[in-house]
């Protein structure tokens, strides 16, 4: 069963939901080597810098969604740091 959602569940949305509902074919199976060869990587943390920016620039990057801005401008910023890399 193919189901279209307006936005992504929460935790609890999604706990509410019955197997039945649960759409299982495109996930592997686990070996049973799966939990010996797992390892726990914690999240990188990223520092927090402050940078004076023009307006202009802001703005531009808040045009197309005040509330992923910053995460925009950290991925041009990424992109021009990868290309610039010896």
């Amino acid at each position: 069963m193919k189901t279209s959602y307006n936005r992504p569940l929460t935790p609890e949305e999604l706990a509410k939901r019955p197997e039945s509902e649960i759409d299982y074919p495109d996930i592997p199976e686990l070996g049973p080597d799966f939990r010996e060869n797992a390892k726990v990587t914690p999240p990188r943390t990223k520092p927090v810098v402050s940078l004076r920016l023009p307006e202009d620039v802001i703005a531009f990057f808040k045009s197309e969604d005040p509330k992923g801005y910053t995460q925009r401008m950290a991925a041009v910023l990424k992109a021009y740091a990868d290309a610039h890399k010896s």
